[in-house]
């Protein structure tokens, strides 16, 4: 009699837990079949299935239904077991390595489950792989032969092959992902939790700022109506007008554009073409000889040198080039630097960063997904590539005055808006929506994409809103905040703890 109530206890505890399986996974896959777009994109934000999110999402989803019609089947029951086992280990092998080997925990579960914490989750998908121990245990308890020891040997050895054979399983996910995403990325962005936080915003009056630079926690404004004026903002936001002065009572400017690099600051027009640098102790500026060729964009490498884009004299197109001021001057042009795809300036057009840091030129294309690393002295160190898809540029030009002219003849698709370099991290505006990205988000904020040029890897991804109607136009990254121009609005964000140590680790690399 007590055999019979013990194998009846059995029964009904394996027949509870099944039914327990049976609610949960019709539960969760009906969750996301309800709202599957939203699910693949929180399956695309997941740092171990973001390379393999379109698939995977419709796998989960058609195993959760497979194996809840297999639990209510009597003769697939065990089996359905074993398979409800073996993915809820998956599941939690995949919460251990989202809590201890990931940058961020995005949700991809949805209901009453989303409400959950990742730890309190953690726990309750623990809940049901020991409930699937025990039915399946029990099962064994019905069914083994006392006079065949070997069965429950092999009962245990395939426990432990499932065990094992599901969480190597995740971890290759997890490994062949961030392999994939980093360096062969399918323009899926990553967006972790909070890497940036809003701190303030300043209204400047005026939209015709720029970023003249940032250094020891003070940001220098330079104003396009205000040629020799700076506007400086201190860790506390307090404002300083700054007037600079030349070593000469009147010079003739075309496009002044004012770069600070404490202890030095700069006064540039490529049209004329001159530099001015002066300190900012006294912030006088004195000309350097002789003049440097003809430049659209210079940034200054140290106090006598600068990059420089420029137009060559021997094919009209864009070219990188390295003056040096004083006595020893001199120009060294690197025409293989920027490649031609179809006039030579329109579709090389970009933007020019140095970082002292690195002590390398970083040069981000405007309508291509393509960046340049090259050492102070011009040579290239290699070409790298942002995570959007559009390698050639979507230019039509159209030659006029006899083709001594050059001209847009239709919108082009601005791949790159804006950029920014600090250290060895490039901070990258796209204009480009990714994969799994809702339409909703990129019509109020902007993307920037933060790369490693030392590990020529993509890290993460991060938006910031824009002001009513108006999108971020420009930024600046320092080691510990972002600055970006928005309107006529200059809006403060202060980087993550991750963000900051990431910029302490800068070292130069040789390529």
């Amino acid at each position: 009699m007590i055999r019979i109530n013990s194998t009846g206890l059995k029964k009904n505890t394996i027949d509870a837990i099944c039914l327990l399986y049976i609610l949960l996974f019709v539960y969760a896959a009906v969750s996301k079949l309800l709202d599957f777009e939203n699910f693949q994109i929180e399956m695309g934000q997941s740092p171990l299935l973001s390379a393999f999110a379109n698939w995977i999402s419709w796998i989960v989803l058609v195993v959760e239904g497979i194996i809840a019609v297999l639990l209510v089947i009597a003769q697939t029951r065990i089996i359905a077991l074993y398979a409800s086992f073996s993915l809820m280990v998956m599941f939690t092998a995949y919460i251990f390595i989202m809590l201890n080997f990931s940058s961020y925990v995005p949700c991809s579960c949805g209901g009453i489950l989303q409400k959950m914490s990742w730890t309190q989750h953690l726990i309750f998908n623990s809940i049901f792989v020991l409930l699937a121990l025990l039915a399946l245990y029990l099962h064994h308890l019905k069914t083994k032969n006392l006079n065949i020891p070997k069965k429950a040997y092999l009962y245990w050895i395939r426990l432990l092959l499932i065990f094992a054979s599901s969480i190597f399983t995740v971890v290759v996910l997890f490994l062949s992902s961030e392999e994939i995403m980093q360096h062969q990325n399918p323009f899926i962005r990553r967006y972790p939790h909070h890497p940036v936080t809003l701190l303030h915003t300043i209204d400047l009056k005026y939209n015709s700022y720029y970023f003249a630079g940032a250094e020891n926690g003070t940001l220098y404004l330079g104003n396009s109506t205000v040629p020799l004026g700076l506007l400086a903002i201190d860790s506390k936001m307090a404002q300083q007008k700054i007037r600079t002065t030349l070593d000469r009572q009147s010079f003739y400017f075309k496009t002044i554009k004012m770069t600070v690099r404490p202890p030095f600051f700069y006064i540039m027009d490529g049209g004329i073409p001159v530099v001015f640098r002066g300190q900012i102790s006294n912030w006088n500026a004195k000309l350097l000889t002789p003049n440097p060729p003809y430049f659209n964009i210079g940034v200054p490498i140290d106090s006598t040198s600068m990059v420089f884009r420029g137009i060559s004299s021997k094919t009209n197109n864009n070219v990188i080039g390295i003056f040096r001021s004083g006595k020893q001057s001199r120009v060294t042009m690197a025409p293989q630097l920027l490649q031609k795809q179809i006039d030579g300036v329109f579709d090389t057009d970009g933007m020019l960063h140095y970082s002292p840091e690195m002590r390398r030129i970083v040069y981000l294309y405007t309508y291509r997904n393509q960046y340049i690393v090259a050492h102070e002295n011009g040579t290239l160190d290699y070409r790298g590539h942002t995570i959007d898809t559009i390698s050639h540029a979507k230019i039509k030009v159209a030659y006029l005055k006899e083709k001594t002219e050059r001209a847009m003849s239709m919108p082009a698709l601005n791949v790159n808006r804006s950029s920014s370099v600090c250290g060895h991290l490039l901070f990258v505006n796209s204009n480009v929506p990714g994969r799994y990205e809702q339409n909703k988000i990129w019509k109020q904020a902007s993307v920037i994409d933060v790369y490693d040029l030392n590990k020529k890897a993509y890290l993460l991804s991060f938006h910031i809103y824009g002001i009513k109607d108006k999108k971020l136009r420009n930024f600046i990254v320092t080691p510990s905040y972002i600055y970006a121009l928005i309107g006529k609005q200059l809006v403060v964000y202060q980087l993550n703890q991750k963000l900051k140590d990431e910029l302490k680790r800068v070292e130069e690399k040789e390529f």
